[in-house]
């Protein structure tokens, strides 16, 4: 191994601490819920190696749980990540010189938290695709064995126990607050939660989430085109 890997290795891995000590809690949340919903720590650990997507899993095990069929979970959890195109598109332009290889596995580790720590480190200079690749994937190998470990323990905490069952909300409550930017942002959330809930009381299953989000984001966009949101969003 040369220098360069060895520096990369070494700032990717020191980078990622952060995101390491909030996939600790909520990895183990999640594996927790996830045994209760009826996955083992074998399905668990797959799930988070081959979606590793946070609120996307969170998403998928309360579906399971609530006996969701598989197109509506499919549907809803593409629909959370659409997303991470605009993330990658952001990081695109760090990334012109790497091998389709490197880049297919930079791009499986992208999260909310490593594209916010990445963009950032790449803004501010001193830092490459090496070091971003080692940061990503050591968030990925923290939120694969803390989830397992999670699953693993759920076997002995009751049901219902420490407040488990509230995690998931908690976790949307605060996807939800750090998405709010803006007026606009507030106007969104809410027409998506009045949306649900009216549709939920109206039809059965799990539709509703994905009719409700495809409405709200809808509103949104028209509302972005409007002179008031676009005069606001020119003067910030």
């Amino acid at each position: 191994m040369n220098d360069t890997w060895k520096r990369a290795i070494r700032d990717g891995v020191l980078g990622a601490w952060p995101i390491c000590l909030g996939y600790l809690a909520i990895g183990l949340a999640f594996g927790i819920i996830a045994q209760k919903a009826g996955l083992n720590c074998l399905e668990i650990a797959l799930m988070s190696l081959l979606v590793y997507a946070g609120s996307a899993q969170f998403i998928a095990v309360s579906m399971l749980g609530a006996g969701a069929g598989i197109l509506p979970i499919v549907a809803t959890t593409f629909t959370v990540n659409l997303r991470h195109v605009l993330m990658s598109s952001s990081l695109a332009i760090h990334l012109r010189n790497i091998g389709p290889g490197w880049l297919s596995l930079f791009s499986y580790g992208i999260t909310d938290e490593s594209f916010a720590l990445n963009i950032a480190r790449f803004r501010d200079g001193g830092w490459d695709w090496r070091r971003a690749l080692v940061l990503n994937h050591t968030s990925n190998l923290t939120w694969v064995l803390f989830t397992v470990l999670g699953g693993y323990t759920g076997h002995f905490i009751p049901s219902g126990a420490f407040g488990i069952d509230y995690a998931l909300i908690a976790m949307f409550i605060c996807l939800l607050i750090l998405q709010i930017r803006g007026l606009i942002y507030v106007i969104v959330a809410l027409a998506a939660g009045v949306c649900a809930v009216i549709l939920s009381l109206l039809f059965e299953g799990n539709a509703y989430i994905v009719i409700a989000s495809i409405a709200a984001a809808s509103l949104g966009v028209i509302l972005k085109g409007t002179s008031l949101f676009r005069e606001k969003e020119v003067g910030s």
